[in-house]
């Protein structure tokens, strides 16, 4: 990617790879190399340390307190962080709901919550998918009616990740039963504290805690809990989706577990005597996945370009997501031949440093191509928009 970027841009990714790297502490990095669920602390430990330099919020305005990077300038940071191994950030609150707020808060929720996202005191989830409204957002039966004062929300969600450690839920709920099903929704921030408010935890086929269902019984929320106008949630939840697609692609984190696992594969033999990585049908496979990572990188850019000249994504963020969401599989499953039977090994039994991690990750990773919008629904919109099929 190096042709990409300009003599100046070279000389800023110089001084990110510098600092991240005399910042980052072992242990963090070790952890985030080994597990692929993170607790609270570790992520709020590293947030706190990048906003100490000021750069926790990477990719908002200087008015909000982020550092005013051009979209080129947040690849290159992302890109040396995932190559550091440090830890990410929460998702939810850096990347989705602070610009979000950015767009349509109040100027009282920007003052209020902010400051707290960026320095990382206060963790966000996202309350949009139901039991039956996944990836079909307009099916959404969680519903806000208004009181004195504010709204009762009732409903529940469904594989709210990070709920459990979440200080607040940005909620997507139905306030208008007359109207289209997209005209009638609202966004809404809950207190994940607030009476009437159950998180029963969803244990994932790697056996790791990072979702969660929510029960919503009865919760009321002030009248300053609306953000933006009643039954302008659709667009504000569609704005916040784009946002987590182009996210979702993961090209920095996929670039780093690549190159991880071609080092592996250096060392590791395979059936015929060899490291795996001189086996002609491992090296096909690995040529492949280069290309792949190579082209998503470059699609991404042009993403970033489209950005930096004040366009938002459209159907290129789902194009980002499949892409990288099939990517992020590929490797994993990759990985599993590489390691053969250590793959079956346990934490327990004392797994090899060099292979911890990969089994937990390629079982988590079946769910990369379901959340943000499955890629079946992805495909539609890009058929639609793109190709104009119906």
């Amino acid at each position: 990617m190096d042709a990409f970027f300009t003599d100046d841009e070279r000389a800023f990714r110089a001084e990110i790879r510098s600092a991240i790297r005399a910042m980052l502490p072992p242990d963090l990095a070790r952890r985030t190399r080994e597990g692929i669920h993170l607790s609270r602390a570790d992520m709020a430990r590293w947030n706190g340390l990048l906003d100490a330099r000021g750069w926790a919020a990477h990719h908002w305005p200087e008015a909000a307190g982020g550092p005013g990077w051009t979209p080129i300038q947040r690849f290159i940071f992302e890109a040396e962080c995932a190559a550091a191994d440090a830890p990410p950030l929460s998702v939810f609150g850096i990347y989705l709901v602070g610009p979000t707020l950015q767009a349509f808060g109040s100027p009282a929720q920007k003052e209020r919550y902010l400051p707290a996202i960026r320095s990382g005191a206060e963790f966000w989830c996202q309350g949009y998918s139901e039991p039956e409204a996944g990836s079909d957002l307009a099916s959404v039966r969680t519903t806000a009616r208004r009181v004195e004062g504010g709204w009762i929300i009732a409903g529940q969600k469904a594989w709210t990740t990070e709920g459990h450690f979440a200080d607040l839920m940005i909620c997507l709920a139905r306030t208008n039963r007359e109207v289209r099903p997209q005209a009638g929704l609202s966004l809404f921030i809950v207190d994940m504290r607030a009476p009437g408010v159950t998180i029963d935890p969803v244990i994932t086929i790697d056996g790791g805690h990072s979702v969660n269902s929510v029960f919503l019984d009865d919760v009321r929320v002030p009248d300053d809990a609306l953000i933006g106008a009643v039954d302008q949630g659709w667009g504000y939840a569609k704005f916040l989706l784009n946002h987590e697609r182009t996210n979702n692609a993961q090209v920095h984190r996929s670039r780093r577990e690549f190159e991880r696992l071609k080092q592996l594969a250096a060392c590791r033999r395979v059936a015929g005597g060899g490291p795996a990585l001189d086996d002609p049908a491992f090296r096909r496979r690995f040529a492949i996945l280069e290309a792949g990572l190579a082209g998503l990188e470059a699609t991404v850019l042009r993403v970033l370009v489209d950005q930096t000249e004040g366009r938002e994504p459209g159907p290129e963020a789902s194009i980002v997501k499949v892409i990288g969401s099939r990517l992020q599989q590929a490797i994993s499953e990759l990985a599993m031949e590489v390691i053969g039977e250590d793959a079956l090994a346990s934490p327990e039994a004392g797994e090899a440093g060099e292979v911890a991690g990969w089994t937990e990750r390629h079982l988590f990773r079946r769910v990369v191509t379901i959340y943000a919008g499955s890629n079946e629904i992805q495909k539609t919109i890009i058929a639609r928009s793109t190709l104009g099929l119906r």
